[in-house]
């Protein structure tokens, strides 16, 4: 019996409470000198048994270990995203200021004096810095929703490129993580082309955090002049300038399961690559939408009245967003973990100067088919179509 008892205990076949019943059952059976002498049993085979059931246990470390790795993975993935997308500005800020009523003063106003001279960079071509811009904390971003550049053409790297970004949304997150960071890959998918993301000038306003998104590959929009054109003028070409076309006003517009872009009258784009020549891109970003709830708000409301003021004073939306924590998910200002899958497709021909309205309507119908020959690819209604405002 006890021989048949060990082998059970080593294939781990019983559970750890057969032992005191089974040991309870004995006493109970046998005499007094019976019990002493099971008591007296060989160490090994107690030790046998401690071996035996130990071993589980230690499989169940192990698999409790992995999923501690799998939820520090997605905190880490959190906290990067809650950091490089939404604090940094108000942090750059804080500290700007902190600064000057500390022993630290003199950064603060040697950075001034460089700001000064430093201030028109952001509309000549900025300053990108390639190490930063392949920095594994890109990668945290980009797998937090996580987000996916797809190749559809290819670009020649002899020409320059104008790349329109639909929709806005409330983050922008795919146009800054595609064409800001090489974390998606689109070095390798177009070589020989650099990617530059028009940004509010509002941004480039904020000390330190100028710099940092500088050499991300961000530029100011205003004047057209001294940014994108700067960069389109260049010749041989390996330029995408890329704009977010409904810019903050189309923020507003950024409810789940709307398809709203602001472009009917959106031309100035279009127009800038007719004076240099480049070529048109539509590209559309799914699931850009999805990230965030948003408090309804429809055209004619005083709530809608309310933001497009504060918008053309203060030249950036204030969108009233929502949607998890960092560590939770019930609420708070992190964005949901949603797929963003960013689709281009080159397939407007070279503008000339006498084509700005036909090519406004072609850049439409192109936006508007591209979007149907992949919607179904990520689960959006066949019967769901772009509606151009």
């Amino acid at each position: 019996m006890y021989d048949k008892h060990k082998v059970q205990l080593h294939s781990c076949e019983i559970s750890t409470h057969a032992f005191p019943s089974q040991a309870f059952q004995y006493n109970v059976s046998r005499t007094t000198a019976e019990r002493a002498a099971f008591t007296e049993r060989p160490t090994p085979d107690r030790h046998m048994i401690f071996c035996s059931v130990i071993k589980p246990c230690w499989i169940s470390s192990s698999l409790f270990s992995e999923s501690q790795e799998v939820i520090s993975r997605f905190q880490l993935q959190s906290v990067f995203k809650l950091r490089l997308s939404r604090s940094s500005a108000p942090t750059c800020i804080f500290l700007y200021f902190y600064l000057l009523f500390t022993r630290f003063w003199l950064v603060s106003v040697l950075y001034s004096i460089w700001w000064f001279y430093d201030f028109d960079t952001p509309g000549r071509g900025g300053r990108r810095v390639p190490f930063l811009c392949g920095l594994s904390v890109w990668d945290y971003m980009r797998d937090y929703f996580p987000i996916k550049l797809v190749k559809t053409v290819d670009l020649d790297p002899r020409h320059n490129y104008v790349l329109g970004f639909h929709p806005h949304g409330v983050l922008v997150a795919g146009a800054f993580t595609n064409f800001c960071t090489y974390a998606t890959g689109f070095r390798t998918m177009f070589p020989g082309l650099t990617s530059y993301l028009l940004m509010l000038p509002l941004w480039f306003r904020a000390p330190f955090f100028r710099d940092y998104i500088m050499c991300a590959g961000g530029r100011t929009p205003r004047p057209v002049s001294d940014s994108a054109s700067y960069l389109l003028r260049q010749k041989g070409g390996g330029n995408a300038v890329v704009i977010a076309v409904g810019g903050a006003p189309e923020a507003l517009d950024a409810h789940p399961g709307t398809y709203n872009v602001l472009l009917a009258n959106k031309k100035g784009f279009i127009k800038m690559a007719m004076e240099h020549g480049a070529h048109l891109v539509p590209v559309f970003s799914f699931g850009e939408n999805e990230v965030f709830d948003q408090v309804q708000n429809p055209r004619g409301t005083w709530l809608r009245w309310v933001q497009e003021n504060l918008q053309s004073v203060m030249g950036v939306s204030l969108p009233l967003f929502h949607a998890r924590g960092v560590f939770q998910y019930s609420f708070g200002l992190m964005p949901y973990r949603k797929p963003i899958t960013t689709v281009g497709e080159c397939r407007t021909p070279k503008p000339t100067a006498e084509q700005l309205n036909d090519l406004h309507q072609l850049y439409m119908d192109e936006l508007s088919n591209l979007f149907d020959e992949h919607k179904a690819d990520y689960g959006i209604d066949e019967d769901t179509h772009l509606n151009f405002v």
